[in-house]
């Protein structure tokens, strides 16, 4: 489960957040813009429910539960994917859950409940009855058809009685209503439902399907055709589709985007291993049984091996963690924080960073990137080991793990983007080379420090416009001179980063005589510094009164041009008209 999003309307409710957020690791703190600090901001307390609830998170909202029903009543229509949505009391008196009984929104209304030391107001009936929602079996396990197991929970609570076939563990406690002759009857199989309106069928994730060949040429076969394959072999077999544990596929064929789509379609994740011969050296290392024979680390029934076809299926006695059948692929994503303030860092920096088992970066960065999972490994480094660290996490990321590589502001912008890439180039080792090609690489943009300085100013970078680092670390101040003039004489706007340091004190004053050879003294900069975090500030001043004493190394520097402009209604403005006279 996603964690949850604990959102507030004012700081009276932001104790009892912290209380609730302790609980669920890698959980955030939305409060109303102008209301209290906490993780994330927001502006409209309905639209970002809608948008939490659209995108499957799980909310916590500390006020009334009729402001949450209201909110998200538009977007209401199957129970069966609804993620848990609770309403809780500000002083933390009263916990409601609102919607989610498939998702576990009772599980956690009880563990908030017993953090604030109240009942918790559970209104289902089979979950009071019983003390467990029979309709929410655990990660492992999936209901076979929701609409036959309202009808059986139904039939319990009018008086029926029922008995359990197969292994359901989590049901040995629970006060059910049982009997050996009973008609109803849950049942946990990996064979498909038939239909009885008796029984409740629960399907245990018990079944692996191996395949070989798969061509990663999608006009000879495409995911589609791979995945009504492998649906084909399960219906053979009387096998329910929900029963696949993961598609298993070699790891010579990693990269293979056929592969990837059809295990999406199959909605399994796909695991990869590398097969050995059989004791006659007849089987193949290629073969899918010997994949299965590799990847699987309980016994198991193979249950179909067609060599011809390529594909081979086992069954389990029990259900399976995907995590241990074989390895995933590895995952780099390189992201960009933002300025600072969490508000400001994008959806899919967020998601990389739920979603990952490794994250690495400068040990400041790190930091901002939390709440992390207590599970989730963190190499902090410093931040002059950009190499090392980008080879450190592709390392991690061939060996099957997911790793995210935390930058600040946007990782193409004078970030680790580039360190990740030039790692990825300039590899000599081939074995090394082939598997760090086979990596999942991604870049996610983040809001870099200029463009969150210039947003707060205005639109100072609303015409032509570069962005210069003023450190020497990595190129010659030669360098940085030739393009200051360059920039100067193209008349563009000009985006200072490392304008100064202790080791630099000298630099900015150079840069800033030669820009003054080109740009009069009355042209607006922006200086603005720690732009999105807390403490941030933000002044315009003319070039001619600018001095390097104004400056460290946490300001960005934002020089405009011929046309850039200042003016004062309400708040002063800057900004550079997108014409030129």
């Amino acid at each position: 489960m996603k964690p949850p999003a604990i959102v507030i309307l004012g700081a009276g409710a932001l104790d009892t957040a912290r209380r609730i957020q302790s609980l669920y690791a890698g959980s955030q703190v939305h409060a109303l813009q102008g209301r209290a600090q906490a993780d994330v901001a927001y502006s409209e307390f309905g639209a970002h429910l809608r948008d939490l609830y659209a995108r499957g998170t799980p909310i916590v909202a500390l006020c009334a539960a009729g402001i949450v029903i209201r909110s998200i009543a538009p977007l209401l229509a199957d129970k069966g994917v609804e993620p848990p949505v609770l309403a809780v009391a500000e002083d933390g008196s009263a916990v409601v859950p609102l919607l989610g009984g498939l998702a576990g929104v009772n599980v956690m209304a009880r563990e908030m409940a017993a953090a604030l030391a109240v009942a918790p107001a559970i209104t289902t009936s089979g979950e009071l009855r019983f003390g467990t929602c029979v309709l929410n079996p655990p990660d492992g396990y999936a209901l076979a058809d929701i609409g036959q197991g309202k009808r059986f929970v139904s039939d319990l609570l009018a008086g029926e009685s029922t008995r359990i076939e197969g292994d359901a563990p989590w049901l040995d406690d629970a006060p059910l209503p049982r009997s050996a002759s009973a008609r109803l009857a849950i049942r946990v199989t990996p064979r498909a439902w038939d239909g009885r309106q008796d029984e409740l069928v629960i399907h245990p994730r018990c079944v692996v399907v191996a395949v070989t060949g798969a061509s990663a040429d999608a006009s000879t076969e495409t995911a589609a055709r791979l995945a009504a394959r492998v649906r084909g072999v399960l219906d053979a077999h009387g096998l329910a589709p929900l029963s696949l544990a993961a598609l298993l596929a070699s790891s010579a064929q990693v990269t293979n985007a056929v592969l990837a789509e059809a295990a999406s379609a199959l909605n399994v994740p796909l695991r990869f291993a590398d097969g050995e011969d059989d004791e006659d050296g007849e089987d193949g290392a290629d073969s899918p049984a010997s994949l299965l024979h590799a990847a699987l680390r309980i016994p198991f029934e193979t249950v179909h091996d067609d060599p011809q076809e390529r594909i081979a299926l086992a069954l389990s006695p029990l259900a399976l963690d995907p995590a241990t059948i074989g390895r995933a692929r590895g995952k780099l994503t390189v992201i960009g924080l933002g300025p600072g303030n969490a508000e400001l860092m994008v959806p899919a920096a967020r998601a990389a960073l739920d979603e990952a088992t490794d994250i690495l970066g400068y040990e400041t960065y790190v930091k901002m990137a939390g709440p992390l999972r207590a599970t989730q490994r963190v190499h902090g480094t410093d931040n002059r080991e950009e190499m090392q660290r980008a080879r450190h996490a592709f390392e991690l990321a061939s060996a099957g793990r997911s790793v995210v590589m935390v930058s600040s502001g946007d990782p193409g912008v004078f970030a680790m983007a580039a360190a990740v890439l030039e790692a990825l180039d300039t590899t000599q080792d081939a074995a090394q080379n082939a598997a760090w090609s086979a990596v999942e690489l991604g870049i996610v943009p983040g809001v870099s420090a200029a463009m969150a300085t210039a947003a707060q100013a205005g639109a100072p970078l609303g015409h032509d416009f570069c962005m210069l680092s003023l450190s020497d670390n990595l190129k010659p101040w030669a360098i940085i001179e030739k393009r200051l003039h360059h920039a100067a004489q193209a008349d563009l706007v000009m985006a200072f980063y490392n304008p100064i340091s202790r080791a630099r004190p000298w630099q900015l004053d150079k840069a800033l005589d030669i820009v003054r050879e080109y740009r009069a003294a009355q042209t607006p900069v922006v200086l603005g510094r720690d732009i999105g975090r807390p403490g941030g500030t933000l002044r315009t001043v003319t070039l001619g009164e600018l001095r390097p004493a104004d400056v460290d190394m946490r300001t960005m520097v934002i020089v405009g041009s011929s046309t850039t402009r200042c003016f004062s209604k309400g708040a002063q403005w800057v900004y550079t008209p997108r014409w030129y006279e």
